[in-house]
């Protein structure tokens, strides 16, 4: 199996940008909650699921659900990277907007100074 199913391949793509997709879709969803316990895990909970269904589609993949060749450890590769991408971003995101959230607060601390 694994000499058919190569490392770069438009497959593996699909695997990276589903699980990308996925995770930023759940933790953006999960941002949105009205309870603190799953906002503040909302990358987790995008993480989870994004390998949960990676997981499930490589199963049923094994067990011949689909036409496939079978399960495939590279695709499951592909499922976490796009994973880690998802995590990287959304980290990064968050420090953005933390770094923009202090700066207006310093600003205004400044305006409020010159006002005295």
């Amino acid at each position: 199996m694994e000499e058919r199913d190569p490392w770069l391949a438009v497959d593996k793509f699909e695997h990276v940008f589903a699980c990308f997709f996925i995770s930023v879709l759940v933790a953006a969803l999960a941002s949105r909650s009205h309870r603190p316990f799953i906002r503040r895990r909302s990358v987790a909970l995008g993480s989870i699921t994004a390998l949960a269904a990676g997981a499930a589609k490589e199963a049923c993949d094994e067990i011949g659900l689909w036409k496939s060749a079978g399960g495939s450890v590279r695709d499951a590769a592909a499922d976490a990277l796009g994973v880690a991408l998802a995590v990287a971003v959304l980290a990064a995101a968050k420090c953005i907007k933390k770094s923009g959230q202090r700066r207006r607060g310093l600003e205004r601390d400044q305006e409020e100074l010159s006002m005295v």
